[in-house]
């Protein structure tokens, strides 16, 4: 989403928006069509470099403001292959970035990147359950080279993942998506940013009423080095992790609504600051 000074992956940002996910990403639904909405504000004032330390006021100063409403469609179909259940997906986030980087300011609007995915699902027991999936990011969101901000990160991505949840109304509930990006060369930049490794967590206990309280957050590591012109940018690997609290109801009438404020610590290479997250869950059986 970001794309200004030379951070960790190119602009620091990523494809994936670390942190979307809280409870239930490795439950897959019954056979039929599913709907799920996310809606996110994020707000950093702070760009850390690779000692931790802020940079923004080296730069002129540096803000970063992203609204997004991401909807999700969802066909969980009533074949198995391989043991799991299979299910395809479509990602079409709807974004507003707002970025100032020194004097350079950009405002953008428009659908982003375009995110295809195939899934497996997998039911262990009542309680604990697994998704294996394979996701493929489009460039189809709007992208300047010039701009601090763009809606589109103007390469390909793909992103094999493993969600694993462990779910009841009443006690322990856990869950965590473990996600690998691979991501190609942008060709108007010549920058390949590096590989990636993180997951989405979450933590709660389930009061028996529909309502789930607990904490959630996401980890982050840049695995490999960026190269721009096909040479290695070295030191410049990104690092994150982020907690905050976390909220869930299950209505009577199988609809989920979440919400989860997360802020953001241990930054290196990338801005720093904290996001609002909320995701419903529409079935239309």
């Amino acid at each position: 989403m970001l794309c200004g000074t030379a951070l960790a992956t190119e602009g620091g940002g990523s494809i994936y928006a670390n942190g979307v996910e809280n409870f239930m990403p490795g439950a897959m639904p019954p056979p039929g069509f599913y709907t799920i909405v996310y809606g996110t504000r994020y707000h950093a004032t702070t760009l850390r470099d690779n000692d931790g330390n802020d940079i923004a006021a080296a730069v002129g100063g540096f803000r970063a403001d992203v609204t997004g409403v991401v909807p999700r469609f969802i066909w969980v179909t009533d074949r198995k292959v391989l043991g799991g259940q299979l299910a395809f997906h479509a990602i079409v986030p709807m974004l507003n970035v707002d970025v100032r980087v020194g004097t350079s300011e950009k405002s953008k609007s428009g659908v982003g990147d375009l995110n295809l995915a195939t899934a497996l699902g997998y039911h262990v027991s009542d309680k604990l359950h697994y998704v294996l999936a394979f996701e493929v990011n489009a460039p189809t969101g709007r992208y300047d080279q010039h701009d601090v901000a763009n809606v589109g990160r103007n390469y390909w991505n793909v992103e094999p993942l493993i969600a694993v949840t462990y779910m009841q109304p009443n006690g322990l509930n856990a869950d965590v998506k473990l996600m690998y990006d691979y991501n190609f060369r942008n060709k108007d930049t010549d920058y390949k940013s590096g590989q990636e490794l993180h997951a989405d967590y979450a933590a709660g206990w389930g009061f028996g009423n529909g309502w789930t309280a607990g904490v959630g957050g996401y980890v982050y590591r840049q695995v490999s080095d960026d190269s721009a012109g096909g040479r290695t940018v070295a030191n410049n690997r990104g690092r994150a992790f982020a907690i905050g609290p976390l909220l869930k109801y299950q209505s009577k009438a199988g609809w989920f609504l979440m919400a989860k404020y997360e802020n953001q610590s241990g930054v290196r290479n990338r801005a720093d600051g904290g996001a609002f997250w909320v995701k419903a869950i529409l079935p239309f059986n």
